[in-house]
């Protein structure tokens, strides 16, 4: 079974992703700010994030930079789930470090299949 670690503030999106998700077969925890999610990648090592952009404390942008400079985290995928759905902000955030982008409302048959692909590389 995979581990994904969930850093999403909004407790709604947190919930119906981390069941779905479940359902799916994947064992999921939660971080409700990026302060606590990157704390949490660092003592659980998941084998993939997803990651909102828009969170307290610690934003998305800053949460990846520090989990991509930590030995322990830096080659965890990481799927960023936002809802800035532009195409410079899917940009921005594959130069920031995720691994790929999914736009909210999920779709949850395309995040599972693009986490499937990255559970894969």
């Amino acid at each position: 079974m995979s581990r994904i670690l969930l850093i999403e503030d909004d407790d709604n999106n947190a919930y119906v992703v981390s069941a779905r998700l479940g359902r799916l077969g994947y064992e999921v925890a939660v971080a409700g700010d990026g302060e606590a999610g990157v704390a949490r990648a660092r003592a659980l090592r998941p084998d993939l994030v997803i990651m909102d952009l828009s969170l307290p404390v610690l934003n998305g942008w800053e949460a990846m930079r520090r989990l991509r400079t930590q030995g322990e985290t830096a080659r965890i995928p990481i799927l960023v789930l936002s809802a800035h759905a532009m195409p410079e902000e899917r940009a921005r955030a594959l130069a920031s470090g995720a691994d790929d982008f999914e736009t909210k409302p999920v779709r949850i048959a395309e995040l599972a299949r693009k986490i499937e692909t990255l559970l894969k590389r």
